[in-house]
């Protein structure tokens, strides 16, 4: 029995490279084949002495072969099947001797001589690429003769450099590269340029480039091609380019109009139909995981039609919202869902909503890729041409832009849109683009699109279950909250939640909840009331904020913002009877000097204009997500200005402290 090496025994053939043996010449060709031949016999199994018999070729011979197609190419793969083809160089060329001066005109024969310099000196080897990182030399691609060409920018100062550096580890004018007519540049140009050349991101952070895109996704963790509704939709944040206004209305009826911020458009749309399913927006400098979940809320609940006070906008016959127009598609849910790489979008309590209560994947992408998400890309270029470039206040894609200039109102905040205003055109805009033909569905509406294959083919659809319906606010993660109470004080069991106490009949009578840990759940849209759990996950019911907090309508940014603004004076804030009238008077006189502090005015009245007008009835827990709106107002914007008296609640007149006098009569 023939002696065969064990290693060579497990090579896999079918994962190397193959080669186009066909398109050699006729002599290199056979003496391929003849190499690939004698290697497959050996890889199945085929006694050694068998295989020198019938092709000629010595033993070592086929183990230099299997050796070299091992090899680790440039490219990360090994050589494989690249290897046999005759002449092939797998290893660079190593010089031995030293280089010798020839004659007047200089060195000849140098081949190698720089490789070997720069394995003799390692320094040098640090400081070129040390040059080369510090883009100290740099390339430039050129059009020349109709091909692409690169060419080595900052080599003569380089060189100068290099010589210096060979002067001052010990390099004399006997030796290389200082005994050369040219001193070695064109060599050294070659090394730095086949360095540069390397890796494509070398080259292109050489050559200015500052993001690197375009390369294939490889992993099995891609979303597939959208073959239907509701497989994979995607989502991103686009920052409105307009000046917004925000207008509120003294007790004595002067209207004052404040400058706020830039608002920002959160959208979710489905790839298979460009169907928009669902939007936000957030009155924020930036926006938070609280309005990603947001946007996931509105794109899972129906679509509830907006009421327009703008003379002129109406909702066309074709236009709307797919859940709007179809009921069968409130509560559906997606399979994939791509996103970029903001923070709010990989936060815990967004990935929780996603992948655990909604039950899709999530797709991130890579980082500065927006080609990976190009239809809510185009979707938010579509917005910016036909919504904010037409409105006045328009800032322009750019300092330079020209319709910066054509639609600034020169400080008059009369032709400013007000945020009720933009609510309404955003609405407007998104409907209409529901019912506008898509050049990508062969000019059909996406409505359109939607309806034939969710009634026409019946496609099958995921529906959220009756449950989890009715407790959106599971999207978030629960927190932990201890169960206090004070026995000696007599005050009943309840939890502290940012500051505000909350408990209900069940909790105040429980006296062996002292000392637990519940599992709360928050709507951050609403927290007048919360949802509790117990540690086992038994359901303790819903629990209602104390005092104020109870009665008009807050979401946790509003909250944070006015603690932390009473914090910093603890005594007058505790004798405020209403610490939110206190922060809308605080935001009123802050709004003149800053866009912030308007900003900040906006999203508290948009809150407080659901505010009831009458004390809320003390009645069954009722379900998270619902707010009690006043007759005659929208959810969550008022149309017309308000006054700030009109949007601050009407609390239970306080008795006044009775004296009781001595009894005698005067």
């Amino acid at each position: 029995m023939s002696r065969r090496k064990p290693e060579l025994q497990k090579i896999d053939v079918n994962a190397w490279p193959t080669v186009a043996h066909t398109e050699l010449d006729e002599p290199v060709c056979r003496k391929f084949e003849a190499r690939r031949q004698a290697i497959l016999r050996y890889i199945a199994g085929e006694p050694i002495r068998a295989i020198e018999k019938s092709t000629h070729f010595n033993r070592r011979q086929l183990y230099r072969w299997l050796e070299r197609a091992q090899t680790t190419h440039p490219d990360g793969r090994p050589f494989g099947f690249r290897a046999l083809i005759h002449y092939v160089r797998i290893a660079e060329y190593a010089r031995v001797r030293d280089v010798q001066v020839r004659g007047e005109r200089g060195s000849r024969g140098a081949a190698g001589a720089l490789a070997q310099l720069l394995e003799r000196y390692p320094t040098l080897t640090g400081w070129l690429l040390l040059q080369v990182k510090q883009r100290k030399v740099w390339l430039e691609q050129i059009h020349t003769d109709g091909h692409l060409r690169t060419r080595l920018r900052g080599l003569q100062s380089l060189h100068d450099n290099f010589l210096r550096q060979c002067r001052s580890v010990g390099l004399t004018a006997a030796d290389y590269p200082l005994n050369t007519a040219d001193h070695a540049i064109r060599s050294l140009s070659r090394r730095v340029k086949a360095e540069m050349l390397r890796s494509f991101g070398t080259a292109a952070r050489s050559a200015g480039a500052t993001h690197l895109k375009g390369l294939p996704r490889i992993d099995d963790s891609s979303p597939p091609a959208a073959v239907r509704p509701y497989q994979v939709v995607e989502f991103d944040g686009h920052r409105l380019d307009v000046r917004l206004k925000v207008v509120m209305r003294d007790p004595l009826g002067f209207s004052h109009e404040f400058e706020m911020e830039r608002v920002w458009l959160l959208v979710i749309i489905d790839v298979f139909t460009r169907a928009v399913i669902g939007y936000h927006i957030a009155l924020a400098r930036e926006y938070g995981r609280y309005d990603v979940i947001k946007t996931i809320e509105n794109a899972l609940t129906p679509h509830c039609s907006r009421t327009f006070t703008i003379p002129g906008l109406t909702h066309g016959p074709h236009d709307g919202f797919p859940s709007g127009k179809m009921p069968e598609l409130g509560y559906v849910t997606w399979e994939w869902i791509r996103l970029d790489n903001a923070k709010a979008n990989l936060a815990d309590e967004t990935m929780t909503a996603l992948c655990e209560f909604v039950g899709c994947l999530a797709d991130a992408g890579p980082k500065h890729s927006p080609d990976e998400r190009p239809y809510i890309e185009r979707f938010c270029g579509t917005i910016a041409s036909r919504l904010s470039s037409r409105l006045p206040g328009y800032t322009g894609s750019h300092i330079r832009d020209l319709r910066r200039a054509l639609s600034d109102p020169k400080g008059d905040l009369r032709l400013y849109v007000s945020l009720d205003e933009l609510a309404e055109l955003v609405e407007y805009a998104i409907s209409g683009y529901n019912g506008t033909p898509h050049r990508g569905l062969n000019n059909a509406t996406p409505l359109e699109a939607m309806e034939y294959f969710v009634r026409g083919r019946e496609t099958m659809l995921v529906w959220l279950a009756e449950h989890q319906r009715r407790t959106l606010c599971l999207m978030q993660s629960a927190r932990q909250c201890r169960v206090r109470a004070y026995l000696q004080q007599g005050v009943r069991p309840h939890i502290n939640l940012y500051g505000v106490r909350y408990t209900n009949h069940v909790l105040a009578t429980s006296a062996h909840l002292i000392g637990q840990h519940l599992l709360i759940y928050m709507n951050a849209d609403d927290l007048r009331s919360v949802r509790a759990f117990l540690a086992d996950g038994m359901e303790l019911g819903v629990l209602e904020a104390q005092g104020a907090w109870r009665v008009v309508p807050h979401n946790l940014k509003l909250r944070q913002q006015i603690l932390r603004q009473s914090g910093g004076r603890r005594r007058n804030a505790n004798l405020a009877p209403n610490p939110i009238e206190a922060y809308v008077d605080e935001k009123m006189r802050q709004a003149k000097r800053t866009r912030k502090a308007a900003t900040e005015l906006a999203h508290a009245t948009r809150l407080l204009g659901s505010a009831p007008t009458v004390r809320r009835h003390v009645g069954p827990p009722r379900p998270l997500g619902t707010t009690t709106v006043t007759p005659g107002t929208s959810s969550g914007m008022d149309p017309q200005a308000t006054t700030v008296n009109e949007l601050r609640p009407r609390m239970v007149v306080r008795p006044r402290k009775l004296s009781i006098g001595t009894g005698q009569v005067f």
